[in-house]
């Protein structure tokens, strides 16, 4: 802790921008607004082709085509100007949430081929995106907006480009599908025996680092052991229930999530690892 405070001290760290995540307190009020009615069928059509069943992407091939980046890119656009009639509610959440993917897809292959997200320009924290008017940052979209407008539930919808993120869905969030693609989505992330591991017999699980860097998040109705019941392995779920179980939480794979074997082997530098 003292190598940290005097890194801090030296004005060289600046862990918000380092680590998703290690800004654990979200903003109370949004600080965004965005267009109401924008059609989300490109994006998905886009997902449908580009991402598989894991929610691994094929950054080469999406990358190779200028008609699917300039598809892309004209999604994005639609969320630039100021709302003059702002989404709400679930509109609202699921429109963040799209648009946020989307940044985060169109960032890794503005940067193709890479690694990881880790190794690129403040990937979370540089305000370089164009929404509602202004230009802002990941980190602003997750937690000044996703995070107080849907809490523990926006850690299984939203993409940080890496291998051990929940798996990003084939399928565009909106207002009519929020609640059940977001249950498909913990399912899918809860279901991989590579991204959490349920040992009913030695009482123990071992679940994504996600669920402690944002212990906060995770807490009233978003408990740990709920989440796991309601959207957990079906077999284990009275074994989630009781909540009879020491947690740990597994090293978290910061390779790129491609289809190919990029990223497969990504081991980062000491000063990621210690950050």
């Amino acid at each position: 802790m003292k190598f940290i405070s005097l890194l801090r001290g030296l004005g060289v760290l600046a862990l918000g921008s380092l680590l998703p995540g290690f800004a654990t307190t979200a903003s109370a009020a949004p600080t965004l607004l965005v267009p109401a009615g924008i059609d989300m069928a490109p994006w998905e059509a886009l997902l449908q082709k580009h991402v598989d069943d894991r929610g691994l992407v094929a950054y080469g091939a999406w990358k190779d085509s200028p008609a699917d980046l300039a598809a892309l890119d004209a999604f994005i656009a639609k969320f630039a100007d100021g709302a003059a009639r702002p989404a709400t509610g679930d509109a609202e959440i699921a429109a963040l949430i799209n648009v946020y993917n989307a940044l985060t897809i169109r960032w890794i292959l503005q940067n193709y081929p890479t690694e990881s997200i880790r190794e690129l320009d403040d990937s979370w924290g540089k305000a370089r995106w164009n929404l509602g008017g202004r230009k802002v940052s990941l980190d602003e979209i997750e937690h000044k907006n996703l995070r107080p407008l849907y809490g523990w539930k926006v850690h299984a919808t939203i993409v940080c480009a890496a291998r051990s993120c929940p798996p990003l869905q084939r399928e565009a969030y909106t207002a009519t599908n929020l609640a059940a693609l977001t249950g498909r989505a913990y399912q899918a992330w809860l279901g991989r025996d590579d991204l959490n591991r349920f040992d009913p017999g030695a009482k123990r699980v071992a679940v994504s680092a996600i669920f402690k860097w944002f212990k906060d998040d995770f807490a009233g109705r978003g408990t740990l052991n709920q989440v796991l019941a309601e959207y957990g392995p079906t077999r284990l779920r009275d074994f989630f229930r009781r909540g009879d179980f020491a947690v740990s939480y597994m090293d978290y794979h910061w390779g790129v999530n491609d289809q190919g074997d990029r990223g497969a082997n990504y081991k980062p530098g000491l000063f990621k690892r210690l950050f």
